[in-house]
């Protein structure tokens, strides 16, 4: 059976709990013959991702058949040099150079906008975030015929189906004096728990199942 890969950043990592990206999550979903290898890193980009060698375990191990899953964009609208991206041209030239990896290992490569963050406004509203970067990721998709999950719509209608409070328990909340790195408490508006990361894990798997090209990684 095929493996399947995981690139990208805090929010896709296993991370140290209390924290979860929903990578984390995702092997409990894959078909029980699936080797899920999730590559991804804290406070990474497109750019810094490849520029730091993280990268090239990857790209060494793609064989023909596997599932490449990328996720990029939270870091790359960052202000510093070795992280930021331009979405009207390095972006997507970042992207298409993983996606051609995948390719010519036989790969499929799997894009994956940016799930949203955890801002309301008065009135129950939810803040639009990752500007255009998320546009890019589908409009690249589009045009190569690549399998898309829309982690950023479906992240941003389920909390605001679930509203303000409940949204807040999917993320990382801490009581002062409940984690030593975090002694006044911590209200985290990016970064899941576990009950987070396994209900973004299932929505990027019942997306997935619905493309015929990926339907078999998963139960």
């Amino acid at each position: 059976m095929p493996d399947l890969y995981l690139i990208g950043d805090s929010t896709v990592t296993d991370n140290t709990p209390p924290f979860r990206g929903w990578g984390w999550a995702l092997p409990e979903l894959t078909a029980p013959d699936v080797r899920v290898f999730n590559h991804a890193q804290s406070g990474r980009s497109s750019r810094s991702f490849r520029d730091e060698g993280l990268f090239a375990p990857v790209e060494e191990a793609l064989s023909p058949g596997d599932l490449l899953l990328i996720q990029f964009g939270h870091n790359d609208e960052k202000d510093d040099a070795a992280r930021h991206t331009d979405p009207d041209s390095s972006f997507p030239e970042l992207l298409g150079a993983y996606c051609d990896a995948a390719e010519r290992k036989g790969a499929l490569p799997v894009l994956i906008t940016p799930v949203s963050r955890r801002y309301f406004i008065p009135g129950g509203d939810l803040l639009y975030t990752h500007g255009e970067y998320s546009l890019v990721i589908r409009t690249l998709a589009a045009r190569r015929g690549l399998p898309l999950c829309d982690l950023k719509r479906l992240s941003r209608q389920l909390f605001l189906s679930l509203g303000a409070e409940k949204t807040a328990k999917l993320f990382v909340r801490l009581a002062p004096g409940e984690h030593p790195d975090f002694p006044d408490g911590h209200s985290d508006m990016t970064h899941f728990n576990a009950q987070g990361a396994r209900v973004l894990a299932g929505l990027v798997a019942e997306t997935l199942k619905t493309d015929e090209r990926c339907r078999h990684f998963f139960r």
